[in-house]
């Protein structure tokens, strides 16, 4: 890889991944003595809802809530080495995500740093929801409205590093983006250079899943093996100024970076190859090349690029009512069937009006259907299994008879029921739509 490249790794995948992840891929970057940044994609449809509903309540709140864990380990380091930190942590409140960093900062000791909050997705903030349209361009509407925000892409991002920033907080940003920014502004690319801005999209889309791409997903024992799991690297991509890229991975003893895996990364969440929608660039990936013949190592070439969209994509997240959820086991001879009595008696006491679903862990869950069907004709026996319900409904009262009456089937019956459990937790629906470009106004808050 030729020595003007820039590197960009992944300390983050989604929300909840390893909080020690991002460590060594620090430590990759700092011992590569070149420009470097790292990315961290923690959002998604349904937790930017959530972090709606926590800023409802707190103010304050409504960012990434392992944010602080997630930094502690890599902050001073990349302080010190001038490794650019961009992470859609920010979630539903970018500022205070750049307060609570600003803080953890002077608690570590860190030099002084510059932090940006990118702001301009929250729509509702904008008094922008009469703007929704759906794919056809026909106007949308939704009833209470707990989020609406627009993807925005890597335009803000270089706003802010040209700016200065050490550190690039936003909220909802496509996943790729936070990669295409830093890859624009070392190498100086234009907005409209539809080449480059694919290979740059490209790549991002191979780091914004983390992990997946290094071996953690791909893993299946005795068909696709991957050394040492429990120590995989996260991935780093060196970029060159011309649009042609390596993919590898930080440097532990874990993981796996070879032509499979790389593939099956590019294929996801992939619906048309030769036209990958995003708000920086339309991508073609039908000609992509893979060589990888260095070890632990790929390079790519052949992504190709067409004019960005006119509109952005719009997530919006509305009230889904409630979610009631009861777990029982049932094990020794006799087991399924007895857990199938217990769905029956539920079913029945629930009655046909309530959206309601029965699941026997262990005989069937993932291949049931709501209706039970594929359970009654192809149940199996089976001595160690766990009967799930799930009641749904805008109705509190409702949806907490799920847990209520698997409950009671400890004394109600069948037998041998043991380690019930259950929840209630408030539900919410998201839906897609799309605003034109134009009514989407970006905004750079810096903290010194």
């Amino acid at each position: 890889m030729g020595t003007d490249s820039v590197l960009v790794g992944c300390g983050a995948g989604f929300s909840g991944d390893r909080l020690d992840a991002a460590a060594p891929v620090v430590r990759s970057l700092i011992r590569a003595k070149r420009p470097a940044a790292i990315m961290f994609e923690t959002l998604g449809e349904r937790t930017l809802a959530l972090a709606q509903l926590a800023r409802m309540e707190n103010p304050d709140k409504g960012y990434e809530p392992l944010l602080e864990r997630l930094l502690a380990p890599i902050l001073e380091a990349c302080l010190q080495h001038n490794i650019r930190i961009l992470g859609n942590f920010g979630a539903a409140n970018p500022l205070a995500a750049a307060k609570a960093i600003a803080g953890l900062g002077r608690r570590l000791g860190c030099r002084p740093m510059r932090i940006a909050a990118v702001q301009g997705d929250d729509l509702v903030a904008a008094g922008q929801l009469g703007a929704l349209e759906d794919e056809s361009g026909r106007p949308l509407a939704f009833g209470p409205v707990i989020s609406a925000n627009a993807y925005l892409g890597a335009a803000p991002l270089v706003e802010a590093l040209q700016a200065g920033a050490d550190i690039v907080v936003s909220g909802r940003v496509a996943d790729p983006s936070l990669a295409l920014a830093p890859f624009i502004h070392h190498h100086g690319w234009a907005l409209d250079d539809w080449q480059r801005l694919a290979c740059g999209t490209l790549a991002g889309h191979l780091l914004e899943c983390g992990a997946q791409v290094t071996g953690g997903y791909y893993a299946d024992p005795g068909f696709k093996d991957v050394p040492d799991p429990h120590d995989i690297g996260f991935p780093i991509v060196a970029m060159q100024g011309d649009g042609d890229f390596t993919i590898g991975k930080a440097d532990t003893g874990g993981g796996l970076v070879d032509r499979h895996t790389v593939t099956e990364q590019i294929l996801y969440e992939i619906h048309d190859p030769s036209r990958y929608l995003t708000p920086d660039v339309t991508l073609d990936i039908t000609n992509v090349e893979l060589d990888d013949s260095v070890q632990n190592e790929v390079r790519v070439r052949g992504a190709v690029g067409h004019a960005r969209p006119e509109r952005l994509k719009v997530t919006v997240g509305y009230d889904g009512g409630w979610l009631g959820e009861g777990e029982i086991s049932y094990a020794g001879p006799n087991a399924a069937a007895r857990a199938k009595l217990a769905l029956d008696v539920i079913r029945r006491r629930i009655g046909p009006d309530i959206s309601m679903r029965g699941d026997i862990i262990g005989v069937a869950s993932v291949f049931n259907d709501d209706a039970g069907q594929w359970l009654s004709q192809h149940m199996a026996p089976s001595s160690d299994v766990r009967l799930r319900i799930a009641v749904s409904s805008p109705d509190r009262a409702i949806a907490a008879r799920a847990a209520e009456e698997v409950l009671a089937l400890y004394t109600c019956g069948p037998a041998g029921g043991g380690g019930a459990r259950g929840n209630t937790r408030r539900r919410i629906a998201t839906a897609s739509a799309y605003i034109r470009r134009d009514l989407v106004k970006t905004r750079i808050e810096m903290l010194e």
